[in-house]
């Protein structure tokens, strides 16, 4: 029975990059997962974006319903990622999660993959026989394009997405099958990461087997003006030694006065333990937000 709204997307496992011939390599960019079901059933309404979760989402983002015009089949069913750019023209996430009708900034739509033509699915076609009739089918617009890909060289590509600030690349194994709903080896994601050094200013209450230790770190980065600015919370990256030393030493540094200016919000102080702010944490993060907040932070090492 040919695919139809709505469509569990292929997804990608977490790894480093694959050796070896026999892999395509593609820029991972950082948005929403959606796809875009072109209806040629529905004239009045030919376009239904969908996302991830399978929910319809045509109405937030009115800007790409003019796509069906730029592909050059009566029906389809295409792959790709949904960002926002900010003024360097990098894709933002915290920009997607603010965009949508009636906001300044529109969404522009990266295709990667197709899954149906006119009512014929083609997820059984190979990876390349796929991205080639994708560059057939799709004319590139104001808020639509199909990016390149590359085979073979990923660590330079990689390298390159580290240099521009992007999140990092897919790897695709050549001759692989698209599979709605599964997380395959045959696409991996590798992302680029950076260490930065923050300083410990609280931390949140563990649950489970975290209940006698903490939950997270509440980390800060100095201003200019030596004012301590929030930047998040950090809950990954530790092992039971360091939850149990760190944990003992953060309640010896416990204090009432909270050392973040200006404070976090509210969420955040409802459930915070200040402590003095003399110990410094080495993290590795996706990047920093645009409000200054870590992005997928993991615990390395203490410093200093």
């Amino acid at each position: 029975m040919p695919l139809s709204f709505p469509v569990a997307p292929m997804k990608a496992t977490m790894t480093s990059l694959p050796e070896g011939p026999g892999w395509a390599f593609e820029v991972k960019w950082d948005g929403y997962r959606t796809l875009v079901h072109l209806l040629a059933e529905h004239p009045q309404r030919p376009v239904r974006l969908q996302s991830t979760a399978g929910k319809d989402v045509t109405a937030r983002w009115p800007e790409l319903h003019a796509i069906a015009g730029s592909v050059h089949a009566r029906s389809a069913i295409l792959d790709g990622e949904l960002v926002v750019l900010d003024d360097e023209g990098r894709p933002r996430f915290e920009l997607v999660q603010q965009s949508g009708v009636g906001t300044p900034r529109e969404a522009v739509l990266y295709l990667f993959d197709v899954l149906q033509v006119d009512g014929i699915d083609t997820v059984d076609a190979a990876y390349e026989d796929r991205r080639r009739l994708l560059d057939e089918l799709v004319e590139p617009g104001p808020n639509w394009m199909v990016p390149a890909y590359r085979v073979g060289d990923g660590a330079a590509l990689l390298a390159a997405t580290a240099e521009q600030g992007l999140e990092g690349v897919i790897a695709k194994r050549l001759g692989s099958r698209y599979r709605p709903g599964t997380r395959s080896k045959d696409w991996r994601k590798v992302k680029n990461r950076q260490q930065v050094t923050l300083r410990i200013g609280g931390f949140t209450h563990g649950s489970g087997n975290r209940a006698g230790t903490f939950g997270a770190l509440l980390v800060g980065r100095p201003g200019p003006d030596g004012a301590l600015a929030f930047a998040g919370g950090v809950g990954t990256g530790f092992d039971q030694r360091t939850l149990e030393s760190l944990g003992a030493a953060l309640r010896e540094l416990q204090t009432q006065h909270c050392p973040f200016d200006p404070p976090p919000p509210p969420a955040v102080r409802r459930t915070a333990t200040w402590v003095e702010p003399v110990l410094s944490a080495e993290v590795e993060i996706a990047e920093f937000t645009n409000d200054g907040l870590v992005r997928h932070a993991s615990f390395v090492r203490l410093v200093g």
